[in-house]
């Protein structure tokens, strides 16, 4: 009988275990200790403690991001929770053609994102189709500034972010629908429930799981946001920078020869303990419904 080899398991392991280490756990470390220091992206800088974490105290201009990046969770969460899911019963069922609206409704996701805010900021500009649809039905008599207007750009952004994921959450959910034991569908019908009371008692209970996280993955998605607003706003967060995220303000902080590496390493540790935190809430909270 041959012997256990204890090591061998750490090979198979060893080439992710060092891209990991190298591309995600050193420049996690490497941003934290930037953001105790005044470093540029020249590199250098001296320890200064708390006082970038001091400075963020009073700049108004990360407190608006913060804003804006809670706004983009509070509206994009329950958008991403509900409506891919009511596309997944829609093709959920075995009729003609379902297939091929499985793929439509999938296709933005494979797009790159780029592409897509390109695509929307030509319907959404002065003369795009969105603009030239709604003078067609004599709802506006001027375009409507999507891509200028700091509040308008901001829900432009929101509107693309969900419309991009609703294909990968209505997957998620297909998924998840799968999975719903028939008999209990059946069960409740002879019992006399119709489509709706089923739904609620017996659909919902049994991906509420899948629905926690499909949650919690659109709320990490959502803080994170950049390229839907970098790319509507053509390189700019609307006048002033009002519909800057967090990410946003951490590049423009960051860029440039002569940029503040360590106020956006700041920065981009609290959105790091933000998130983190958030995930842990709904994770406890979670369990601890789940055991009641």
């Amino acid at each position: 009988m041959i012997g256990r080899r204890p090591a061998t398991p750490w090979l198979f392991v060893a080439p992710a275990l060092v891209v990991a280490l190298v591309f995600s756990l050193g420049p996690f470390v490497n941003t934290a200790v930037l953001a105790f220091t005044n470093a540029t992206t020249l590199g250098g800088g001296t320890f200064t403690g708390l006082e970038n974490f001091s400075r963020l105290a009073e700049d108004e201009r990360f407190w608006q991001a913060l804003r804006n990046t809670g706004l983009y969770v509070v509206v994009c969460v329950p958008a991403m929770v509900t409506l891919p899911l009511l596309l997944a019963l829609l093709v959920e069922k075995k009729i003609f053609a379902v297939g091929f609206f499985r793929a439509l409704f999938y296709s933005p996701v494979v797009a790159s994102m780029v592409v897509v805010g390109l695509i929307w900021s030509w319907l959404l500009s002065s003369d795009g189709l969105v603009n030239a649809a709604l003078r067609g039905l004599h709802l506006i008599s001027e375009p409507l500034p999507f891509l200028t207007d700091a509040d308008l750009l901001l829900l432009s952004a929101i509107g693309v972010t969900i419309w991009k994921g609703l294909g990968y959450y209505m997957v998620v959910y297909l998924a998840a629908l799968a999975n719903v034991p028939r008999e209990h569908h059946e069960a409740a019908q002879v019992d006399g429930a119709g489509a709706v009371r089923r739904f609620w008692s017996v659909t919902v209970p049994a991906i509420r799981p899948t629905m926690v996280l499909v949650g919690t993955l659109a709320a990490v998605a959502s803080a994170k946001v950049f390229a839907e607003i970098y790319v509507l706003g053509n390189g700019s967060a609307g006048p002033g920078g009002q519909a800057a995220s967090i990410v946003y303000y951490i590049r423009e902080a960051g860029l440039g020869l002569g940029g503040e590496a360590g106020y956006a390493s700041a920065m981009s540790l609290v959105l790091f303990f933000a998130t983190l935190g958030f995930s842990l809430l709904v994770t406890r909270l979670n369990r601890r419904e789940e055991s009641l």
